[in-house]
């Protein structure tokens, strides 16, 4: 790789960066991973002259925690209509972020020094206020 060479020392320079381990996945919100069905809402089909049908349909009723509109269809179907913006039945997964600011740059971090943002607000607002801070270093001269 060719890079330009810096024009200060590594001591002057900041790294922010966003890394995610190998190999791990965490569960994750709906809300989370972008799932169609929270942010549209979704049906559920349910054939309740079968046992599982029963099940699913007594699990909805009684233990989902959900919203739902229940109707019957003319083939004599169960149709459960849930509302947007709820937890949908899947498991979801992703990877999880580690969002990192540490002193140095490619060359190495001559103090050691890092620290880890548990949340990725923190992380954008740490980095907006280093771009204003060398904003106003540059103004100055």
């Amino acid at each position: 790789m060719t890079r330009i060479e810096p024009a200060l020392p590594v001591g002057a320079y900041q790294t922010f960066q966003i890394t995610s381990p190998r190999d791990t996945s965490v569960l994750a919100a709906c809300e989370q991973v972008g799932c169609p069905q929270w942010r549209h809402g979704w049906i559920s089909l349910i054939d309740e002259s079968t046992q599982l049908g029963r099940d699913q349909a007594a699990y909805i009723r009684t233990q989902s925690r959900r919203t739902f509109r229940e109707q019957r269809t003319a083939d004599g179907l169960t149709v459960f209509r849930f509302e947007s913006g709820q937890r949908c039945f899947a498991e979801h997964q992703t990877r999880p972020e580690i969002y990192l600011v540490r002193d140095g740059d490619w060359r190495g971090n001559p103090t050691g020094r890092q620290r880890k943002h548990i949340r990725p607000a923190d992380w954008v607002e740490d980095f907006g206020e280093n771009q204003l801070r060398l904003l106003d270093q540059q103004e100055k001269g």
